[in-house]
Parts: C-alpha cells; structure tokens; sequence
C-alpha cells in the first residue's frame, strides 16, 4: 500500500522481502499500468539479521548512489499462542521460537538496518574528532538547518498502545518497542538531519490481519471477520490503501518536515477514541 502510493506521487522505491517471487509480484502489480519514468525495484533480503539489514544497506547504498530520501521500516512478523498460565496446559514447545522470531524481525531488525542506513539519509554534519572532514562523502552535507530532512517511519501498531483480545504478546510488545525505540532514535539522528516517526495502524485488510480469525473462532469467512471487526472501530471501517500511504506521504513531504519523534495513531479511531463504559462501573 506505502509502496504504491510512493510509486505513483514520483518517487522510485525499492522493495524487499524474503522471498523473491513475492517481491517481483509486488513490484509488478504496482508498476505495470504505469508508464512513467521512476521505477519499482526489488531484492530479497532477510532483515532479522544483523547481516541481512548490512547487506540490504549496501545494495539500496549501490541502486541509489549513496543517497536515500525514505525509509520505511515495514517488516514484521506476528505469533500467537496460549500463554499456558494454568500448568495443565500443553506448552507446544515453540514459545521460545515465536518470541525470538518476532523480536528479531519488529525489534531488531528495524534497528539495525536503521543504523546502516543513516548515512544515505543523514543531511547534516555532525562533529566527529576522529573523521575527516575533508572526506568526499560529508562534503554534500549541511552545516546548518535541514529544511528537507532525511526520514525514517517505522510500523508501529495500535496494540503498542492497549493490548488486544488475543494471545499475541510477542507481537504487541514488539510494537510497544517499536514506538519507544522511534522516539529514542529521533532524539539521536535529528542532530544529523534526520525526522524517525512511526505510523500505528489500526485494523487494515492485510493477510496479518486476516489471521486473528483464528482467535475470532465465533467468525464465519474473511468477510464477516472483517464486518465484526469494522464494528468495533469508531468510524466505522478497516483502514486502506489510501490511509497507509497517505500517512507515509505526509511524514515524507515538506508538511511533515517539521514533526519527528510522533507515533501517529491511524486506527479510524480505535485509541484516540476509547473511553470507559460508566455502565460497567
């Protein structure tokens, strides 16, 4: 959704994701009606490593020359199971794997390949006794205010902000880390030029998403779920292509040259909403 709006307001993306073909249909289905001359590119990387984000950087380092105007930290991976709290029940035996799997990827992952990429996004020069500052690759960079920063927006989530019904503790404290670690990383990379935000979005018609029927058990098909949960959103509706990526285009632009450190809740309401029911006191 990010990738397509990108796409269409001009800008050259790349995309990545494990698997080769997933990448390549991506990439098709966003740029085979279009005749215009930026491009959708792609590459299959494995960003739970610290390898993986190393060599991804230098890939994108390579396609871009060296510069990067937008990074959006989108992978994710989420995991459920019965916390088993009651010793009769059955551990699988997979607990510590979907914990591990989840904080690599969310957590991890979005830090170190955030941490390679500062220097295509970085704009302005800090002060470093140990550089040379005759070095060809600090010469393009400002000495004063950055009125067009480098930007950072990472995925965050509304269950970083208040847990859901379902047993998905890895995935919601990875989105809480999520959001900490954005406002951490404004407060170190704004010095050099450089917004970090992050987008919590609410319930989104995504294959992720489609999942927590299998916490719904009560739920028919895909499209009851999705009526059920609409249901429970203030406006009325799952979020869409639209909200993602006008969001990622606000924090990309120069409206949102000035914003850094923001989660920027786009739920339809679900947080910012919320209120306690006087009927159940």
């Amino acid at each position: 959704m990010i990738a397509s709006t990108f796409f269409h307001h001009g800008a050259n993306v790349l995309l990545t994701s494990r698997d080769p073909k997933a990448c390549q249909e991506a990439a098709d289905s966003i740029s085979s009606s279009s005749a215009a001359s930026n491009k959708v590119h792609h590459v299959a990387s494995n960003v739970s490593t610290r390898e993986g984000c190393k060599a991804l950087a230098n890939h994108t380092s390579d396609l871009f020359n060296g510069r990067l105007d937008v990074l959006i930290n989108n992978a994710g991976a989420s995991w459920g199971e019965d916390p088993g709290y009651d010793k009769e029940s059955r551990e699988s035996g997979k607990m510590n794997w979907g914990w591990d799997k989840v904080m690599d990827l969310n957590v991890k992952g979005m830090f170190y390949l955030t941490r390679e990429c500062v220097p295509m996004l970085q704009r302005r020069e800090v002060s470093d006794n140990n550089s040379d500052s005759s070095d060809a690759a600090t010469s393009t960079l400002e000495s004063g205010v950055v009125i067009d920063p480098g930007r950072i927006i990472n995925i965050g989530s509304i269950t970083g902000f208040i847990p859901q019904n379902a047993p998905t503790h890895a995935y919601e404290v990875s989105k809480a880390a999520v959001h900490h670690l954005t406002k951490k990383l404004a407060s170190d990379l704004a010095p050099r030029g450089i917004t970090v935000n992050a987008i919590a979005p609410g319930y989104v018609k995504t294959r992720m998403s489609s999942g927590l029927s299998t916490w719904l058990p009560k739920m028919g098909d895909a499209t009851e779920a999705e009526n059920v949960i609409s249901d429970t959103i203030p406006l009325g509706r799952m979020g869409n292509a639209d909200d993602m990526g006008g969001a990622a285009i606000f924090l990309s632009s120069k409206a949102g040259s000035f914003c850094t450190g923001h989660i920027l809740a786009v739920d339809g309401g679900s947080v910012g909403c919320i209120q306690i029911p006087l009927s159940n006191l």
